[in-house]
């Protein structure tokens, strides 16, 4: 079964708030006060939603800072690497550790 793309932020900013809205990535940095470059980095998959951005984007789209963060957050952990995984599920747990197992 093949995985499916890991979707960024910035793909549900273009896809699911820009497009349908009709608004360009230029309009939105000039109304919620950002540099064009941020937007356009985040809908390149380039640059993470940050919780300033998410608190500008959450006012602009009338949505919440918890929305854009969760989306990012969603993103970082499904990107993580196998090693990583590998690697954090050989960490004991505190109770383990204090157990000495």
């Amino acid at each position: 079964m093949a995985k499916l793309r890991n979707v960024h932020p910035g793909d549900v900013l273009k896809l699911e708030f820009l497009q349908p809205l009709g608004i360009t990535a230029y309009r939105l940095a000039k109304d919620i006060g950002v540099a064009q470059t941020r937007i356009a980095e985040i809908l390149k998959r380039r640059r993470a939603i940050t919780a300033e951005t998410a608190l500008r984007l959450a006012r602009y789209f009338n949505t919440t800072p918890q929305f854009w963060l969760g989306l990012q957050a969603d993103y970082d952990l499904e990107a993580v690497d196998g090693a990583i995984i590998r690697a954090v599920k050989k960490i004991p747990t505190a109770a383990l550790a204090q157990a000495g197992l």
